[in-house]
């Protein structure tokens, strides 16, 4: 899955000597320019992983209330590790993470799906 032309005017990422910051990483699918609303924004195999986890169940009941967050997030997560690969790295080259949310209830879906990768 190709994440496509960053849209802001800056780098996604920069190395310096045997370091890369990565800045800016968001849940917005470049081809659409639109925030990642829902499971069908990821490719199959995230849904498949995501399902692993609970999540993506085909039940709307439970899918509409947790479909946003959890989408973004692996969304966000698959985007740091392409840029990480990029650069020749990998997830577990991460030193840091800082994510920030609007409800700090999300962080629970989060840290579930932070575990795929």
């Amino acid at each position: 899955m190709s994440m496509g032309k960053p849209m802001a005017n800056y780098a996604a990422a920069k190395r310096v000597g045997d370091f890369v910051y990565m800045s800016g990483v968001v849940a917005v699918d470049p081809a659409t320019r639109r925030a990642v609303a829902g499971y069908d924004a990821i490719p199959e195999a995230g849904r498949s992983a995501l399902q692993g986890l609970g999540y993506a169940t085909g039940q709307m009941s439970v899918d509409v209330f947790e479909a946003p967050i959890v989408a973004q997030s692996w969304f966000v997560l698959e985007r740091i590790r392409q840029i990480a690969a990029e650069h020749g790295g990998t997830m577990e080259d991460v030193v840091k993470l800082v994510q920030y949310f609007r409800h700090l209830p999300h962080y629970a879906f989060y840290n579930r799906v932070r575990g795929l990768f």
